[in-house]
């Protein structure tokens, strides 16, 4: 330490740097460790493992919003990859016009990727073009694009091809599905779906004016099934009613993606406070009361998680930052010791606040990788590394978090790939058995979920040999296997 004292303070500065940077990315670089013997088997392992992906928004088919108007008709291009991606969440791309010709398209958007060839959330999706298509799209050339546009059109021509990439190209077994565009459907689209119950919107129920569209109002809802809303209590019903509606049709948690539009600090508020809010339009009420009335029916929701044993899967972190770290979910995680909360995509960038959440709350508190490594494989890397050293390996689960299937395949092989790095390097430097790392990688895959939801062994169906197909009603798979 004295030897230290004597150095320039840039020198000090440039010596911590290098000591952080080797806690923030362990003792080998990703080129090395992808270059190891243990990660070749690790990875090739995980990518045998059936994944049971917790998290994404496939639409159906003929839904699908990458979906152009081209010259050829209406399909899935290039562009419509691209433009229902990640990537446009955070760098510009030229836009489509209905029925343009792909070359006008590509002249502009070719150069639109320059700025962005390092970022996680253009990235992770080149091992789809890789992988399905043999294509290096970090130098494609105009010829190659061309035809890459051709056969992905070609390819979503026919609704085989969507299967194909997701249950065995990306061999993903089961998938959770959170239809926020038909949110009390409760309707299975695929025969590999699991469905999940999005209650975002239920938390402005204060008055019917809130619900824009019929599909996400509850009051829509309530018509249909006959029940009166007049009251805060008869709104509890409804949302009672929902939620059996949800369970009888195989819903297996909620999903609420609140962060982005406020804080996710909610106060338990008592009723009388909801109910001086209820039956009043926004513009009637101040910030205050619509918060106190949106912390009141978070609470209850809580509360509805815990008796239908539906898991409460929540989005933290990137959203709306000035209120979205996990953090502030604490009070209301301790105060439902019953509801098994699942906190969404490692509460990026506070994944190491996600670490300490669940030392203190194992019991009943999972973290969810979904998205985490679109947004920074480097941080997902490290997050992996963290949490690992922090709690158990059964509180981890991964999802692929996109609409269409290239984006999920290239997710998958995301996720896979950062987790094989992240176990090779503690087996490498000796703080881990490779059977025990194994064990974990498929942990993250597969065996958490399945364990969190044992309701779901009778829906697998690798193990029969079967091809789903979209005449597939329901896989007969069992728990044979």
């Amino acid at each position: 330490m004295p030897q230290f004292a004597r150095l320039p303070n840039r020198w000090m500065h440039l010596i911590l740097g290098s000591l952080l940077a080797g806690v923030v990315t362990g003792p080998t670089g990703a080129e090395e460790t992808r270059d190891s013997p243990t990660y070749a088997r690790l990875k090739t392992a995980l990518d045998e493992t059936p994944a049971i992906d917790t998290h994404d928004h496939l639409w159906p088919f003929d839904q699908l919003p990458s979906l152009r108007e081209t010259e050829h008709g209406r399909g899935v291009n290039l562009a419509g990859l691209w433009g229902n991606s990640y990537y446009t969440w955070y760098n510009p791309l030229t836009p489509w016009r209905d029925g343009m010709a792909f070359d006008d398209w590509w002249a502009e958007a070719k150069d639109d990727f320059d700025n962005a060839r390092s970022a996680s959330f253009y990235r992770y999706q080149l091992p789809a073009f890789e992988d399905l298509y043999g294509v290096d799209f970090d130098t494609i050339t105009d010829d190659q694009a061309r035809d890459l546009n051709r056969r992905i059109f070609e390819n979503y021509q026919d609704q085989n091809w969507l299967y194909e990439v997701v249950t065995e190209k990306a061999n993903i077994e089961l998938m959770f599905n959170d239809p926020y565009w038909n949110r009390y459907g409760f309707e299975q689209t695929y025969p590999f779906e699991v469905i999940v119950f999005n209650v975002t919107p239920l938390v402005r129920g204060f008055h019917a004016s809130e619900f824009v569209k019929d599909a996400d109002s509850p009051y829509v809802f309530a018509e249909k099934h006959g029940l009166p809303v007049r009251t805060l209590a008869e709104y509890l019903e409804v949302l009672d009613k929902l939620f059996l509606e949800a369970k009888d049709h195989g819903a297996v948690c909620l999903k609420t993606t609140l962060a982005y539009q406020r804080t996710l600090r909610f106060e338990n508020v008592p009723q009388e406070r909801a109910e001086a809010a209820f039956g009043k339009r926004a513009a009637a009420l101040s910030p205050q009361e619509i918060k106190d009335f949106e912390d009141f029916i978070m609470w209850r929701l809580c509360d509805l998680s815990a008796r239908y044993e539906l898991p409460f899967q929540i989005h933290t972190g990137q959203a709306r930052i000035q209120g979205s770290n996990p953090m502030l979910l604490v009070d209301m995680i301790e105060a439902h010791p019953g509801t098994n909360f699942i906190l969404f995509h490692g509460g990026y960038p506070w994944v190491d606040d996600m670490a300490v959440i669940l030392q203190k709350s194992a019991s009943h508190v999972w973290v969810d990788s979904c998205w985490l490594p679109m947004l920074s494989y480097s941080t997902a890397k490290r997050a992996f590394h963290e949490w690992l050293d922090a709690f158990p390996s059964n509180r981890i689960m991964w999802g692929a978090d996109c609409n269409h299937g290239e984006g999920i395949y290239g997710a998958t092989e995301f996720t896979r790939r950062c987790v094989a790095e992240v176990l090779a390097e503690k087996v490498d430097r000796g703080d881990l058995h490779e059977k025990h790392a194994l064990r974990i990688g498929q942990q993250i895959l597969r065996d958490n979920a399945l364990e969190l939801f044992p309701q779901l062994e009778d829906r697998l169906w690798k193990h029969t040999g079967e091809r789903l197909t979209p005449e597939t009603t329901a896989p007969t798979g069992g728990t044979d296997r």
